[in-house]
């Protein structure tokens, strides 16, 4: 093995032999060497011994792009400053491979469902996993934990400013993983270290009010597939955003007027059974209903998504509808707008008319598979109860009501002239009021909570 200093001439010079390598042994820096194999593939390799056990040999690299004599020795240079440290460069580079497939970002979440989220947060897991595997894996899923930066932080909560309670739902959810892989000591630092938390969201009470509803009805009949019928058993049913998205033929029976949502896509992890209205069965047979897929696909593999457009179609179409009819009054169509909502915000709308209609707080929340209040704590324990034939009352209730309310929509809409002006922007009102009051477009009803759960509490308990 020959010793000399490796430049570019002695690679120049350097000639494979038939049936073995050649070695040329640099003389300045002691185990740093150029490998030449009997098809002539000329490499930059490294001996060394690591606290003077056995010797190693490591491949640098290829000689041309990016290895040339001068990078192929100041990576020796480093990896002997690792030897010199006590740590073996060939290890070091297998335990790193071993981490970066660990630690893949995807898998490290699969781990940390199964291991952490599934035995500390029993009630609200599934929640979570969904967020991983719609939000953060199709970002991150092939980037290693550890390259993972405060930068990157940053900007996926630049993404969610025009969405506060997401951005804060998703910081929470990975300051979570990020302490569990600190404490596993997966990673040194978390990248959400020292980073200031999201503000916690004002409680939204925005109901959207009979003249909002009756456009958003028809503006729904003017909406392109399937943002129409979606919206409108949103509505309907009460059921959550993703819960409806995900709705599959096989849940549906339309002979029993039933829709059954099973137990592992329900939030609360429990099964539920949402009775269908006259209206919900019109819509759903609407659909040409199938036995197997997702009612609400453009792909016919996965449901629907990309809520945040469509929910701006709609608004436009809501408003063309709500200037028209203003117009039809005799009023200005210019001055008309719509209130920011969200389509949360109709099951809150739906909620809120049962109680003014009269529905016990208990079968409310039934109707929602809402577990907090009457449900929750040792009520929820020992009472079992599920409320069905209650829930089909409440949601028929709530299904006249709102034909009711479509019926006068349709209409031709005439000015307002008995209702004083002070009172047409907003009239304070108690539940046992709050059928007449609906029936006026021209009146924005403002709910007194209070009144409200006293009068319905009272109703149910038979006062």
């Amino acid at each position: 093995m020959a010793s000399q200093s490796i430049t570019i001439r002695t690679i120049e010079a350097s000639k494979p032999c038939p049936g073995r390598d050649v070695y040329t042994w640099d003389s300045g820096l002691r185990g740093f060497g150029l490998r030449v194999t009997p098809k002539g593939v000329k490499s930059y390799v490294l001996q060394y011994r690591v606290d003077g056990g056995p010797a190693r040999r490591t491949t640098i690299g290829i000689h041309g792009s990016p290895w040339t004599t001068q990078t192929a020795r100041k990576e020796a240079e480093r990896l002997l400053m690792l030897v010199r440290q006590g740590v073996d460069p060939v290890e070091e580079a297998r335990n790193a491979k071993r981490r970066e497939k660990v630690l893949n970002f995807s898998s490290y979440c699969d781990q940390f469902v199964e291991l952490y989220l599934q035995a500390n947060w029993p009630d609200t897991w599934p929640e979570q996993q969904r967020i991983l595997e719609n939000v953060l894996k199709p970002r991150w899923g092939k980037k290693a934990l550890t390259a993972l930066k405060r930068a990157d932080m940053v900007k996926l909560m630049d993404d969610y400013a025009d969405r506060p309670g997401s951005r804060k739902v998703i910081h929470s959810l990975l300051r979570k993983l990020f302490n569990w892989a600190v404490d596993r000591e997966d990673i040194e630092i978390s990248p959400l270290a020292g980073m200031k938390a999201p503000k916690a969201c004002p409680s939204r009470r925005r109901v959207l009010g009979q003249e909002e509803l009756i456009c958003l009805w028809q503006a729904t009949g003017q909406a392109s597939w399937p943002w129409g019928p979606f919206a409108r058993l949103l509505l309907l049913t009460m059921q959550r955003r993703q819960e409806v998205a995900e709705m599959d033929w096989s849940e549906i029976n339309l002979e029993a007027k039933t829709w059954t949502l099973p137990a592992e896509r329900a939030k609360n992890d429990e099964a539920h059974i949402i009775p269908l209205t006259e209206m919900a069965v019109a819509e759903l047979a609407a659909l040409y209903p199938q036995e197997r897929g997702f009612v609400f696909s453009t792909t016919g593999t996965t449901p629907v998504s990309g809520y945040s457009k469509a929910k701006r179609l709609l608004d436009e179409r809501m408003l063309k509808v709500m200037q028209r009819r203003q117009k039809e009054r005799g009023g200005d169509p210019q001055s008309v707008k719509i209130d920011d909502w969200r389509l949360h915000d109709l099951r809150r709308t739906g909620a809120t008319n049962l109680q003014a209609l009269g529905i016990p707080i208990e079968v409310t929340e039934a109707v929602l598979n809402h577990i907090s209040g009457t449900r929750a704590g040792i009520a929820g324990i020992y009472n079992r109860y599920k409320y069905e034939p209650e829930k089909r009352v409440a949601l028929e209730a709530w299904d006249s009501r709102l034909q009711e309310m479509l019926n006068r929509g349709e209409r031709p809409a005439v000015a307002q002239q008995a209702v004083d002006a002070d009172q047409t922007r907003s009239t304070r009102i108690s539940a046992m009021d709050w059928r007449t009051m609906l029936a006026d477009p021209q009146v924005e009803v403002e709910i007194d909570q209070s009144s409200l759960l006293t009068n319905v509490n009272k109703k149910a308990m038979g006062s």
